[in-house]
This record gives structure tokens, sequence and C-alpha cells, in this order.
């Protein structure tokens, strides 16, 4: 049996979890839950729902990992009967992996043309640009008594972009009207980074039924980021373990000089007063209590078996209960820090265009494509800025989807039979296959109808639903059937003494009561997806992001019911037979020798069970 590979040192698990949980989503999404659900207040229910659900499921999956030294899928030999949930979270990390990689592309994408005087975004002009095109953001109208060409604001919020593609092309010289002082706008105006996004980036076509032609710089993009990322992994944890210390720390330091540029801007401070205003009224809204909890959920990348993957690779006696504290301290800052980078320049937006800064806050790649170069254009030395800020998103979401491929990689080479042709396949075959069947579904996504693919799998295969459904199964499998106290015991072997009891409790009833309360509320307010509030998915297209999400989801029943199906016995018998853990040889250390528990046969056993088959 061949060892388990470990972390050269415990800075590479950490630096890896860092570089996987601290993602996009803490610095786009989470500064604007912030501002839309009462600033300052938010952090009330997110640092609460931190501590009852997102530390215990963080903690859960390390300790898992770490104690089974296997991945995602094999660790759960816990409780042989819940495989499914291994399955489960493989089909999320795959589907996360397939997906993710696009925002790379479109960061990478912009990149390449941060490296022009003016920026192609900032002006109008170019191929792409329409007749509608007007580049001058400021309302220089006031306090004037003439009419003015109308140049109205232009404001990317994603629920008007759909309304200003779909208007009639106007002409330049149509007239804007000033009444009592104040600006009347002419509609159908469009500002030129709209125009990039969708028209050169996107080249966005009518909707999901219209795929439209393949976008081959947008190929070469995607090739690109599917080498970088095959090399940084390909030879497991030792190459991962030292690009992570750059992946992770690098954007850091970008985001704390975008902050020092970001607070000497006019408009900065009201940005970020915004930010934090506190609005008690907000605390009653049960909206509020969810955006925390799904926000936590996604953010720490509970249920994907990634983290469960990478403390497989840890030391046996590592401290992971230490370790969850100081992760879980270190993505909730990050998230918390960033909002004042995103608000010291959406406030700054807003002075120069004079508009509210409600009309300009964003979030998701709303913010990241059209928010942010927008403002970038606004400032002196934008070339450098954009640069900056494109190469810290690049840098951000590359350990992430480097780390989420491994965690795939890992269950995927810990399913395969040891003996059999598949179990002799080098990892770097493994990892390039794996890589390939991403890159050809991302094909689908770099169409004319590729941001609809995108927003499918995202609102979908990855979602709040079906991240907070794993999560209650994680719990109540570790708390109720292998037994929380059991599980409380494994860990006191490993770190040397018993966790606080607060722990059992939230496995056992306030963790999987928050993710029933969340997940029942996600499926009352079910909405069918739209794109920027306009385009509605037809019917066939939303039967189909169900597919993707069931498609995980059934994964844990199904699997049950299979086991206990195919299983011989009274169904005592047999469920008594499917719950008792399948030990690995590391473990014969401390199991007493008369305990019933199957244990893995030694390296050269003649044995046919040499390998529990995936289901």
């Amino acid at each position: 049996m061949v060892e388990r590979e470990t972390w050269t040192r415990q800075m590479d698990f950490i630096m890896s979890c860092v570089g996987f949980a601290v993602g996009l989503g803490n610095v786009w999404r989470f500064p604007y839950l912030c501002y839309k659900n009462g600033g300052g207040v938010f952090l009330i229910p997110y640092m609460l729902i931190v501590f009852i659900g997102g530390i215990p499921v963080f903690f859960l999956e390390i300790a898992l990992g770490q104690f089974m030294k296997q991945g995602g899928v094999s660790a759960w030999n816990i409780a042989p009967l819940f495989k499914g949930l291994g399955l489960a979270s493989m089909v999320i990390v795959f589907f996360c992996n397939t997906y993710y990689i696009m925002i790379l592309v479109w960061g990478l994408y912009f990149l390449i043309h941060s490296f022009t005087t003016p920026l192609p975004w900032a002006t109008c002009g170019h191929p792409w640009n329409t007749p509608n095109c007007t580049q001058d953001f400021r309302r220089t109208c006031h306090n004037r008594s003439t009419v003015q060409p109308a140049l109205p604001s232009s404001t990317a919020n994603p629920a008007t972009l759909s309304h200003l593609s779909s208007t009639p092309t106007f002409n330049l010289s149509s007239t804007q009207l000033i009444i009592n002082g104040s600006c009347v706008e002419t509609e159908g105006m469009r500002s030129p980074v709209i125009e990039f996004w969708e028209r050169k980036v996107l080249r966005l076509s009518g909707g999901l039924d219209e795929p439209g032609e393949i976008s081959y710089q947008m190929v070469l993009c995607l090739i690109v980021t599917w080498v970088i990322v095959y090399f940084c992994i390909w030879k497991g944890v030792k190459s991962t373990g030292k690009v992570v210390y750059f992946t992770a720390l690098f954007p850091y330091l970008v985001l704390v000089v975008l902050l020092a540029h970001g607070v000497t801007l006019p408009g900065a401070l009201d940005g970020i007063v915004y930010y934090l205003k506190p609005d008690w009224s907000k605390l009653g809204e049960a909206q509020v209590w969810i955006d925390a909890g799904t926000q936590i959920f996604f953010s720490y990348a509970i249920g994907l078996g990634a983290l469960t993957a990478l403390g497989s690779y840890n030391r046996f006696h590592n401290n992971c209960y230490q370790d969850a504290f100081v992760l879980a301290l270190i993505n909730s800052g990050t998230s918390f820090f960033a909002g004042f980078v995103v608000f010291s320049v959406l406030g700054f937006m807003a002075a120069e265009q004079g508009v509210d800064i409600s009309k300009v806050a964003e979030s998701g790649p709303g913010l990241a494509f059209i928010a942010y170069p927008k403002a970038v254009t606004l400032m002196p030395l934008a070339p450098l800025w954009a640069a900056l800020f494109f190469f810290m998103l690049l840098v951000l979401g590359l350990d992430s989807q480097f780390v989420g491929v491994e965690g795939l990689i890992t269950g995927i080479i810990d399913m395969l039979p040891p003996k059999s042709a598949l179990g002799s396949l080098r990892r770097e075959v493994v990892v390039a296959v794996c890589c390939v069947t991403c890159f050809l579904i991302d094909l689908s996504m770099v169409t004319e109808g590729g941001m609809y693919v995108f927003q499918l799998f995202d609102y979908y295969s990855a979602s709040g639903i079906t991240l907070l459904w794993q999560a209650f199964w994680e719990c109540v499998v570790v708390a109720w059937v292998y037994g929380a106290d059991r599980f409380m015991d494994d860990v006191a072997r490993m770190i040397g003494y018993r966790p606080l009891p607060y722990m059992k409790w939230c496995w056992s009833y306030i963790t999987p009561l928050v993710c029933v309360g969340v997940f029942l509320f996600h499926v009352v307010n079910y909405k069918p997806l739209t794109y920027n509030t306009q385009y509605t998915y037809p019917l066939w297209g939303e039967a189909l992001g169900w597919g993707l999400a069931l498609s995980s989801m059934l994964c844990i029943p199904v699997t049950v019911l299979y086991k206990l199906l195919r299983c011989k016995g009274s169904l005592r018998e047999r469920w008594q037979h499917l719950t008792t853990p399948v030990w690995g040889r590391h473990h014969l250390e401390y199991l007493a020798p008369e305990s019933e528990a199957k244990l893995l046969p030694p390296a050269g056993a003649k044995s046919t069970l040499l390998f529990e088959s995936v289901i």
C-alpha cells in the first residue's frame, strides 16, 4: 500500500485552505450583501451563523479528512451506507471546476486588454460599439439654462443592462431637457464599458436557444487558464503547496495597495460610510439571515469535498481544531476588509458621476467586469490600476480553481482500484483527463449564448440549495449515525484534547436546523431564473438547471437505497453492517483488537476486498 502524501510543512495546508476558501465571493459578493442588508448590522447575523454553521461544518470536513486519510468520497467509509455524500460532493465540485474557470477566462481577457492607452472600454468608436455609445459620465448640465446634447450617466446596474440593450438606436444629437436645474435623460445611451462587456467579451446572443459561434479569442484564454491549472497541480500536494504561497498572499498585497489608493479618491469616505452605516430595521427581515447563511456556506467552500481532501494530507496528530478557527477568522476578515476596498472606489465613482452610490453598487460579475473597470477609467494611470485589479482577480480565482480540481482528483484517485489497470494510471494522466473533460464542457460557455449557460451552472449546480442539503446530511451522518461523542473522541486522539462541547451540539442540533431553515426558505421563495431581470429562461432551460442540482442531491438517497437493497439480512442487520466503519491501516495503532469494525486488509493480502466500489 502506497504511503499517503503529506504536506511538506503545516503552513502549506493553511495556505491551500486560504487560497481555496478565500476567493472571488469574498471580494465581490460579501461587500454588496453587507450594503444591501443594513450595512454594519449585517455583521450580527453573519457572525452568529459563522459560529453555529460555518466553523462547525468547516472543522468537521477537515477533521474527517485528517482522521480517515482519504479524499471526499472514501472518507465516508466512516459510515459506508452514506458514501453517496462523497459522490454528491464530487458532482458539485466537478460542476464548480467547470464553470468557475470562466470568470478567470474573462479576467485574463480584460488583463490582456489592460495594457493599452486609452483602455478599450473607456472610449467609443470601436468596431463593437453602437451609435448609442457615450463616454461622458458626468452630468454636466447642472445650473445651465440651455438645452444640452443627451449624455446620460452610464450607471451599470445589471437590472438595466438588458433594458438598455433592447432599446432602439437613438441619434446622438437627441436632446436632454433641463427642468428645475436637473437633467431629464433620453433613454437609450450606453456606456462603452457595458458595450465592451456585452458586445466584445460576451458577444451576447438573444437567449439560451441561440448559442451562436464560438469565440476563438476566448478559447485561447480558456486553454491558457487550464494549462496553468494543470501544471500547478499535476505533481500533487508537494507542488500545490508551493504555488499557493504566491496565489494566497499576493491578492492581500494588491487589496492593501488598492485600499491605500482608494481612500485618497474624492468621495471615498462617503462610500465607506454607506458600506457600514447600520440600518437596525433590517434585522427583522428573514432575507438578511438567509443571505448571511448562504454567503457563509459559499465562501467557506463547504460541501465540496475539497476541504476533506486537503485535510487528508495532514499529519495524523495535526491540530485541525485550531486550524479551523484560524482559517475562519482569515476568511471572514478578508470579506470585511475587501468591503473597504470596493466601497471606497464605488464612493469615488458615484461622486464623479453625480449619482447615488446605490446606483453604482453591484454584486458578482457586474462589479468585477462593469463597475470596477468603469471606475478605473476615471482614475489617473488607468491602465496600471486595471492591470493590477485584473491580475489580482486572476490570482484570487486561480488558487480556488486548482484546489477545487485537486479535491476532485484526490477523490477519483482514492476510488480507483489499486491493483487494476485504472489504479495504476499515473496521477498526471488522471489530472489531464479531468482538465480536458472540463475544457470540452466549457466550450459551451465561450459561445454567444455562453453567459446563459454559465448562469445556469452558477444558479443551480453549486447553489445555496445543494450546499445546504450537503451540509445537513454531513452533520446528521457524523452526529447521529457515527455518533457525535465517538467523533469527538476520535478528534481527541488526533489533537490530544476534546474540542468544546459546543461543536457536538452544533453538529447534532443547531447546524442541521439552520440548514433546514435556510433550505426551506430558498425552496418556498424560489423564483425562475432570469438574466438581468429581462430575459426569462425557457422551461427546458430551467429543467436542465434542476437536472444539474438534482444530479448531486439525489446521490445521497439513491446510494442509501441501493446499498440497503443489495445487502442481505434483516433491515436491522443491514443497517448495522452498512454503518460499521471501514478503517484504514493507520487506525490500527489505537483500535481495540476486539473491535467489530471492518479493517482494510494489509498490503500483501490476497483479498478481493482491497477496494470498496464507488457505490
